[in-house]
C-alpha cells in the first residue's frame, strides 16, 4: 500500500486545489522563461532572416539596430564589387505608427530592393514584393490579413504578403516595403520644408539615402577579410553577422534580459517557499497519521518516503498544469514565448529540486513527531 498515494485519494478535492494554484504560479516563472528566450528570439529574428553575412553602416557608428545610420544608397554598388560579395542590398528601417483596420498599430518598416538582400527569406501567405509600388509583406503579429489597407504617412498600402515570427527587437511586428517608398517615408522633407532646406542648399530634396548595406559573401570568402577591406573607406564601418548577433544580444536587448532574469529567479524563490510551505502543512496535517506509523514500528525510511512522494506528487502535477496553461496560452502573449523541449526539461528539474530542498524541513518536522502523541487527545 502506497500510503502517498492513499493520502491523497482521501483528500483529493484538496490536493486537486492545491495543485492547480501552484501550478498558475508555475505557469507565471515558466512564462518568464519563455519571454526571457524569446526575447533574444525576437532580437536575432531579422537578421536571421535577412541571411547577410555583412553589415555596411555609416562610419563611428553600430548601427542600424544600436545607433542611427545613415549612408549615400550608391555605396550599395561599392559593396557589390568588393572581392568575395557575391549579393549586396541597401535597407532602411524606422519605426512608425500606422492606421490599420484594427486601429493605430506600431511596426517597424523595413525597405528593400526586391530581387537583392534585405527581404523575408519565407513567405507564410501570399507573395512577395514585385514591381508594383505601395505594396507591403507585414509579419502576421501586425494583424493585417491579405489584401489589407495600412495608412503610413501619407500614402495607403495594401498587404500582398505575410511572414510569421519577424519582429523587431522591441516586439513591433516588422513590415516590408519597396526601397524607395520606405525612402520617401523616412527622408523625404515635407513640401514647405523641402523648399526650405533647397534655398539653404542642404540637398533637402534627396532622398537617396539608407541605413545600412548588407552583404551576402560566396561560401569561401572569409568575412573578416571583406569587413576589413570595407573599413578602408573612412565614411563607412562594417560588421560581420556574428559581431551583429553579439551586439544584439549583449547591448541591444541586454538590459531587458537581465531584468527578465532577475524577475525569474525571484519567482522561483517565491515559488520555493511556498512549495515548502505547503508540504510542510500538508505534513502537519498528518500529524496523528505519522504517530500512530511510528507506534506500530514504522521504518523512518517510510515517514521519509511518505513526505518526498507527496512532495514530488505535488510538484510534478502542478508542473504538468503549468505547461499546459502556458503552451494552450502563449499565442496571447503580446512577446514571444520561446520555450522548447531543453527549457521544458530545464525548469522540470528546478521544480524537482525545489520539491527535494523544500521537503526538508517537513521531513525533519515529521522524524521528530512522538509516537505517544498518537494517543493524545
Amino acid at each position: 500500500m502506497n500510503l502517498a498515494l492513499a493520502d491523497i485519494r482521501h483528500k483529493l478535492g484538496r490536493f486537486v486545489l492545491t495543485c492547480l494554484g501552484l501550478g498558475l504560479l508555475m505557469a507565471v516563472a515558466l512564462s518568464m522563461v519563455g519571454i526571457y528566450q524569446g526575447v533574444v528570439t525576437e532580437a536575432l529574428a531579422l537578421s536571421r532572416s535577412l541571411r547577410a553575412d555583412l553589415w555596411v553602416v555609416e562610419s563611428g557608428t553600430r548601427g542600424p539596430f544600436a545607433e542611427a545610420s545613415r549612408i549615400p544608397g550608391d555605396v550599395r554598388e561599392m559593396v557589390a564589387r568588393l572581392p568575395g560579395v557575391a549579393a549586396a542590398g541597401a535597407i532602411t528601417l524606422r519605426t512608425a505608427e500606422a492606421q490599420a483596420p484594427q486601429g493605430t498599430i506600431r511596426v517597424q518598416v523595413i525597405g528593400y530592393e526586391p530581387g537583392r538582400p534585405g527581404g523575408p527569406s519565407v513567405i507564410a501567405t501570399g507573395r512577395g514584393l514585385g514591381g508594383t509600388r505601395f505594396e507591403i509583406v507585414a509579419d502576421a503579429r501586425s494583424g493585417l490579413p491579405l489584401g489589407a489597407t495600412l495608412l503610413l504617412g501619407r500614402y495607403r498600402y495594401h498587404v500582398v504578403g505575410t511572414t510569421r515570427g519577424l519582429v523587431a527587437s522591441g516586439g513591433d511586428p516588422l513590415i516590408f516595403m519597396q526601397l524607395r517608398d520606405s525612402q520617401d517615408l523616412q527622408f523625404r522633407l515635407a513640401p514647405a520644408a523641402a523648399r526650405r532646406a533647397i534655398a539653404a542648399s542642404t540637398g533637402g530634396g534627396s532622398t537617396d539615402t539608407v541605413n545600412a548595406i548588407i552583404a551576402r559573401l560566396h561560401p569561401d570568402a572569409d568575412p573578416a577579410l571583406v569587413a576589413e577591406t570595407a573599413l578602408r573607406w573612412k565614411h563607412l564601418a562594417a560588421l560581420t553577422d556574428q559581431e551583429q548577433s553579439d551586439l544584439l544580444t549583449l547591448s541591444v536587448v541586454n538590459r531587458a534580459r537581465v531584468q527578465l532574469g532577475m524577475f525569474t529567479v525571484v519567482l522561483l524563490f517565491v515559488s520555493a517557499v511556498i512549495i515548502a510551505l505547503i508540504i510542510y502543512t500538508m505534513t502537519m496535517d498528518k500529524l496523528r497519521e505519522i504517530a500512530t506509523l511510528k507506534l506500530i514500528g514504522a521504518p523512518d525510511r517510510t515517514i521519509i518516503g511518505l513526505v518526498l512522494q507527496q512532495a514530488l506528487l505535488l510538484g510534478g502535477v502542478a508542473y504538468v498544469a503549468a505547461v499546459a496553461i502556458v503552451f494552450s496560452a502563449r499565442d496571447v502573449f503580446p512577446r514571444t514565448v520561446a520555450l522548447g523541449p531543453a527549457e521544458v526539461a530545464v525548469m522540470a528539474v528546478v521544480v524537482a529540486v525545489i520539491c527535494l530542498l523544500g521537503s526538508l524541513v517537513s521531513i525533519r518536522a515529521a522524524l521528530r513527531i512522538e509516537p505517544q502523541q498518537a494517543l493524545g487527545g
